[in-house]
C-alpha cells in the first residue's frame, strides 16, 4: 500500500468536507486502512480491496456524518470493520463509542484496530442487538443500513435514552420503507449528503421517538 498516497487522499476529502480534525487524523486513517488491508486478506472484512477507493468508500463515507453527531455516547450497530463507528472515535477522542456486531472475526479485527490505534474511547461488543443491554443507554445510535429501517428501528431502538437520536445511512431515498415505521417513532430529518470522491448516493435519515420529536 503506498501509504504517502493514501494520506494525501484522506487529506484532501477531509478539506472538501471542511472538517476541523484533531492533529494527525489522515496519519490515522491511512494507519486503519494498512491494517484493514492485511486482515481483509485472511478474513473478508470488506468487499472493496482497493485501499485508494476505502479512502471514499469506508473513510469519507463515515466522516461525513460528523456535522451530525450529538454529544452524548454513540453505539454503532452491525459496525463490520468497524464503520462508522472505528473512524468517528478517531475524528471524536473525546466522545465515547460502542462498536457491536455479531461477527467475531469483525470484532477482533476492530479490537486490533482500535489498540493498534491507541483509541480509549472505544468498546467493542461481540452481540446481536436484539441482545445487547447497557443500562446507560445511549445519546445516540448510527447504522450503515444493515436492515430495512422497521427492522433496525425494531432492533436498536430501546438501546436509545429518552431524547436520543437514530442515524440510519442510506444509499437511495428508501420512501417504501418510510411506509412502514414502527408504532412511536418519526421521521425527523433528511440530509442528502455529498461524499467526496463517491458518484453514488447517500441519505442520511434521523429518527426519534414521538415523544421526543421536536
Amino acid at each position: 500500500m503506498d501509504t504517502s498516497r493514501i494520506q494525501h487522499l484522506i487529506e484532501d476529502g477531509l478539506a472538501a468536507m471542511r472538517l476541523a480534525e484533531p492533529a494527525g487524523l489522515a496519519v490515522a486513517l491511512s494507519a486503519y486502512i494498512a491494517l484493514l488491508e492485511k486482515w481483509n486478506q485472511a478474513y473478508n472484512l470488506t468487499a472493496v480491496r482497493v485501499p485508494e477507493e476505502m479512502v471514499p468508500r469506508h473513510i469519507m463515507d463515515s466522516l461525513v456524518l460528523l456535522p451530525f453527531l450529538a454529544a452524548g455516547r454513540v453505539l454503532d450497530v452491525g459496525t463490520g470493520a468497524g464503520l462508522p463507528g472505528l473512524v468517528l472515535a478517531l475524528a471524536r477522542p473525546g466522545q465515547d463509542f460502542v462498536l457491536l456486531d455479531a461477527s467475531g472475526k469483525k470484532t477482533r479485527f476492530v479490537e486490533h484496530a482500535a489498540e493498534r490505534l491507541g483509541l480509549k474511547n472505544v468498546t467493542v461488543v461481540k452481540s446481536r442487538v436484539e441482545e445487547h443491554d447497557d443500562p446507560e443507554g445511549f445519546a445516540m445510535v448510527v447504522t450503515r443500513a444493515f436492515a430495512s429501517i422497521a427492522d433496525i428501528i425494531r432492533a436498536a431502538g430501546r438501546q436509545l435514552r429518552p431524547g436520543g437520536v437514530m442515524l440510519v445511512m442510506k444509499g437511495s431515498f428508501p420512501e417504501d420503507e418510510l411506509l412502514a415505521l414502527p408504532p412511536g417513532w418519526r421521521l425527523q430529518a433528511v440530509h442528502r449528503l455529498k461524499v467526496p470522491g463517491l458518484r453514488a448516493e447517500r441519505h442520511l435519515l434521523e429518527f426519534c421517538r414521538e415523544e421526543d420529536a421536536k
